[in-house]
This record gives C-alpha cells, structure tokens and sequence, in this order.
C-alpha cells in the first residue's frame, strides 16, 4: 500500500475529509493528519476531543479487497494495529470491543471505520484517535501516552501507526480470519468478560463468549443462551 499523507493544522474532522477525498477518487493509502480537529467525531455521533497537539488525528482510506460481509473486522484490525503501535512505545495496552484501546480500563484511543461508495468501489475510511497529551477537557475515564510513558515526536507516532496497520490490513486482505486470531490474543474482552451492551431498545448483561467471522461479539447470559 502506498502512503500519501496530507496535514493540516485544524480540520474539521479527518474522517469527514478522507471519505470526501475517497469520493473524489483517492487512492488507497492517503492519510489525513491534524493538528486539531474542531468537530471530531466518534461511533454514535459522540464527540472526541480533539484539542490543538493533544491527540494524533489521522485517518486512511482503504480499499478492501474481501467479501462484504468481513469489511466490519476492518474495525478489529485498526484496534490491533494501535495496541502494537502502543506496545512498542512501552504502554500495555488493552483491546476493549469494538473499537475502544484502554490502558488500566482508561481510553487512550477510539477508532472509527466508515464505508462509502465512490465511482471505483467501496472505501473504507478508518480514524483513529490517539490521546498523546492530558487535555483538561477530557473525561475523567481518559488517559493520553503522557501518562504512561515518555511522549515522542509526534510523527514517531504516526510513522509506527502506518507500519502496523499496513502489516495488518496485507493480513485482513490476504486471510481476513487471522484477525480474529490477532485480536483474540491481544484483548482481555474476548472471552470470559462481563459486559453490558446496549443495543438500540435493550441492555444485554453478561459474559462475552468470542466472536463470530464477521467480527460481531458473542454475549453469553446468566442462563446460558448466547446473543
């Protein structure tokens, strides 16, 4: 995968911005990276905050050579590509399904994969939010690199980002499978982790049982039927 990155100071969102370069026929490899983001975005709509030099904002598009119905593990394979990113700077970090990185049940990272359609194909954009600095707007559940361990240079960061998820995504496209694998050995939620999920019109308590092929999470109840 070639890489072209292109950086701002202040963007509204990178994933806004990629999904529009993606539309407009990017290739797959471009990075959007800001400084700031004034409107940063989460799963669900929730805001991340994205204060000036606190955070990596970086987002890429891809263009996935699978089956449909494995695109949503790319999610799983952007977790895997920031916990060993995170592991090589010294953090022991863990994955918390589906898309939240944790240091000491803290979130240091969030990912967001959004698909759209564009006159070549599908494109993935994946956005990845890593805490580098403390920001005092963020929430007490929130922990940066700062906190952990020495903080580097900002692009040190980012260049071991692109490495693994490379690595990674040449894994999802050639045995989309073995991410599942990847994901299970560096995630403590895998199996054995009670959880309470929230699903549109209920809340589903119980103990997380593995996951299916697609990347979706087996929920087992305290009667043993499994969601």
């Amino acid at each position: 995968m070639n890489i072209t990155i292109l950086r701002y100071d202040s963007i509204d969102s990178t994933n806004t911005e990629a999904l529009k370069q993606a539309r407009q026929g990017a290739d797959e490899g471009l990075c959007i990276v800001a400084r700031e983001q004034t409107a940063g975005r989460g799963r669900h709509g929730r805001t991340w905050v994205s204060e000036k030099d606190t955070g990596l904002y970086f987002s890429i598009v891809l263009r996935p050579k699978v089956k449909a119905e494995f695109i949503p593990l790319i999610t799983l394979m952007a977790g895997v590509a920031v916990h060993d990113t995170l592991q090589e700077l010294g953090i022991n970090p863990d994955i918390k399904w589906v898309n939240d990185i944790l240091v000491g049940e803290r979130k240091i990272s969030g990912i967001l994969a959004e698909a759209t359609e564009t006159p070549t194909g599908v494109a993935v954009v994946v956005g990845i939010g890593v805490n580098v600095n403390p920001s005092a707007s963020a929430p007490e559940t929130a922990t940066s690199i700062q906190e952990n361990v020495p903080v580097p240079a900002f692009e040190s960061i980012q260049n071991l980002l692109i490495k693994f998820l490379s690595y990674f995504y040449n894994v999802f496209n050639t045995d989309s499978a073995q991410i599942i694998e990847e994901w299970r050995r560096r995630s403590t939620y895998f199996a054995g982790k009670g959880v309470q999920v929230r699903l549109e019109n209920k809340a589903i308590i119980g103990t997380t049982d593995g996951l299916e092929m697609n990347g979706a999470l087996r929920i087992r109840s305290a009667n043993g039927d499994v969601t």
